[in-house]
């Protein structure tokens, strides 16, 4: 654990909400300036979000780029960040997919450019404010945060059914976070009274010794409002609307970043808080990610709206991911870690493919397609790769993950295996399927013969989104050398947990 002198954290934080407020400043009438504006310094943030992984230490587990200051010191709440190797990969993404965001939004968004965009750069500083919190209440705050310009970006933005997609998705998570709130606050009492020390701070807090019983419930509370967000099944009915309402950018950032603050919940919070609650959940959070994977992909398989299947799809990769952390062994959690990225990298590139087209045809109805590689060609060759890493193909960033969360899953419970692997099947089915209808065959309506193949600028985005899918799928071990060690003291600090309230002895791992 260092302290830095520069505080990079919360320069990498706080940059996108200063432009944003610059942004509003701007004249509404040249909204050409606007996105030139947005686009530059959504560069030059994740440029400065660079160092996190070069300067990272490879050898360490615990957090660095510290920053910790007083904030309200009589009770408890200080401003605490930290990266370590979950949360740096993800800040990563983060700033990486802001920028595809705002490309992709160059010509689609015409009405109300300026608010968008200024939305756009809050919703990026909440994204990052969570994943950098290590004070239950910072973290609290960052994470309400995003509720509100997300729910601007699918009301305002959004399709038809908008208003109704974006109340849905805000009373979903609320719900959610009020049961967290109050779990913060048994927590914070707890601990005050069972030390002393009334605190908020998240790793004092992890050595709290919390009776098994109130662990249950606490782990319960935490658990549904990430379950919500992830979304697990049986909490995944916001999604598919959200997604399927909201503009290109939005379903992007949603899949790709917001969906996994309900995963890096987990992760940060509810498993290493409640250790043994967490391990008694086990088959509970299995079987439900089980069905989740299987549940997804079948779904998938029954859609005819290209937005609403891949929506669908999330449901089924964030199962596995959920399967390969609660496997509680190092294969399942850094294959589950490592497929958070790569669902963002490609869930967004479908996303982005799917964006494109509808702006050139203004339907995403499967049906209403068929031979676009006559016309699209160079679409077709990405749409294809994409597709390829979304079913895991071996050479592609979705392979590692998944089999590294099957090795995990085998590991910890045959069965759960082989039920995940039922699903990797389905994958390619739908995926293959949705592909070979719209871009395959020959061209039954006359709309689709004049549409034009993509721009120079859409070449850009989407070569972006294939550099890494082959980079994370050839040379994954560049990004499981930050994370190694994490996992490792992770898996280590949980069964240490255990073991000192199990007078039995220590629990093996599987």
């Amino acid at each position: 654990m260092d302290m830095v002198l520069f505080p990079l954290l919360s320069t990498i934080i706080f940059l996108p909400l200063a432009v944003a407020l610059v942004l509003i400043l701007l004249p509404r009438k040249n909204p050409l300036l606007i996105k030139v504006f947005t686009l530059v310094w959504t560069i030059l943030e994740f440029g400065l979000s660079l160092p996190l992984f070069f300067q990272f230490n490879e050898k360490t587990a615990g957090m660095q780029f510290m920053e910790n200051l007083d904030w309200f010191p009589e009770y408890g709440i200080g401003y605490v960040l930290g990266a370590d190797g979950i949360s740096m990969l993800l800040v990563l993404l983060t700033t990486f997919l802001t920028v595809l965001c705002v490309l992709c939004s160059w010509n689609s968004i015409t009405d109300k450019v300026k608010e968008y965009y200024a939305s756009f750069l809050l919703l990026e500083t909440a994204m990052l404010g969570a994943l950098c919190a290590l004070d239950l209440v910072l973290f609290y705050i960052f994470w309400e945060l995003m509720l509100v310009p997300m729910y601007l970006l699918i009301g305002v933005w959004g399709g038809p059914r908008r208003i109704y997609a974006a109340i849905k998705f805000f009373l979903f998570t609320m719900v959610g976070s009020v049961l967290m709130l109050l779990a913060i606050m048994a927590l914070y009492f707890h601990f005050g009274r069972d030390t002393g020390l009334y605190t908020f701070n998240l790793l004092d807090l992890y050595k709290a010794n919390i009776p098994v019983m109130k662990q249950y419930w606490l782990f319960a509370a935490f658990a549904v409002s990430f379950a919500i967000k992830v979304p697990m099944f049986p909490f995944h009915t916001w999604l598919p609307d959200a997604h399927t309402e909201a503009p290109t950018a939005g379903s992007v950032i949603l899949a790709g970043v917001l969906l996994k603050m309900g995963t890096y919940g987990f992760l940060r919070f509810a498993i290493p808080l409640f250790p043994q609650a967490a391990l008694a959940a086990t088959p509970l959070i299995s079987i439900l990610a089980l069905v989740g994977i299987i549940y997804g992909a079948v779904m998938c398989i029954m859609q005819t709206d290209m937005k609403r299947l891949i929506a669908y799809s999330s449901v089924s990769h964030l199962g596995y991911v959920m399967l390969g952390i609660f496997a509680f062994n190092m294969q399942g959690l850094e294959g589950g870690i490592y497929q958070m990225l790569n669902h963002g990298i490609s869930t967004g590139g479908l996303f982005l493919v799917v964006g494109m087209i509808y702006e050139r045809r203004h339907t995403r109805m499967i049906a209403d397609f068929g031979g676009l590689s006559k016309v699209m060609p160079r679409l077709a060759v990405f749409f294809m790769i994409i597709t390829l890493s979304s079913i895991a193909l071996p050479g592609t960033n979705g392979f590692v993950g998944e089999f590294l969360i099957l090795l995990g899953a085998f590991r910890s419970n045959i069965s759960y295996g082989v039920l995940a692997a039922t699903g990797v099947i389905l994958g390619a089915v739908y995926m293959l399927w949705m592909f070979q209808r719209v871009m395959f065959g020959q061209i039954t309506k006359e709309e689709n013969r004049g549409l034009k193949d993509i721009t120079k600028r859409e070449t850009v985005i989407l070569c972006a989104i294939v550099f890494f899918i082959f980079f994370m799928g050839l040379y994954s071990q560049a990004f499981f050398r930050k994370i190694d060690a994490t996992a490792a003291g992770y898996l280590q600090n949980m069964q240490t947990k255990i073991a000192s309230s199990n007078p039995a002895g220590p629990v093996p791992w599987r």
